[in-house]
């Protein structure tokens, strides 16, 4: 079996920690379960260790675990406890965004997702349906039904 090493998870870290970061408090919010999230992630990682074919294979398959192993937390919380709003809040430096930042957390996942992928990980629509699993045409709906709710809600 070909396990990823010390060596790697470090790399991974290094590269693309920030951005997997970013994703997991934006749909979750809560620092303690982005740290949990994070664990998981890079323990998939190891225990999979696929080969990628490039870093933006690698870069995507990442963000797909991330998402995937959120909307799972967020399943378990919806069925065993209430979540906490203002989390998001306090991991996140900008008090000038907090009313933006509000609003987005406030999205369904499925929009929270798209926008993160496209906005703060300068994904295409065309990159994002393959990551998702969805057609180019659902990605951009949701793009565009997600905006039009960010928009309702700030003006």
């Amino acid at each position: 079996m070909n396990r990823k090493n010390e060596t790697d998870i470090a790399r991974v870290l290094r590269t693309y920690g920030d951005a997997l970061y970013r994703t997991a408090c934006l749909l979750l919010g809560n620092p303690h379960d982005v740290q949990d999230i994070l664990q998981e992630v890079l323990l998939r990682y190891m225990e999979k260790a696929p080969d990628f074919q490039s870093p933006d294979h690698e870069k995507a398959w990442l963000l797909r675990v991330t998402s995937n192993c959120c909307k799972d937390c967020l399943r378990f919380r919806i069925r065993h406890s209430h979540m906490d709003i203002d989390a998001l809040q306090e991991s996140l430096p900008a008090p000038d965004k907090q009313q933006l930042i509000r609003e987005l957390y406030a999205l369904p996942a499925k929009y929270k997702t798209v926008l993160i992928l496209f906005y703060f990980e300068g994904y295409s629509a065309g990159e994002i349906a393959r990551i998702l699993g969805l057609s180019e045409n659902a990605v951009r709906k949701r793009l565009q039904r997600a905006r039009e709710a960010l928009k309702k809600e700030l003006t």
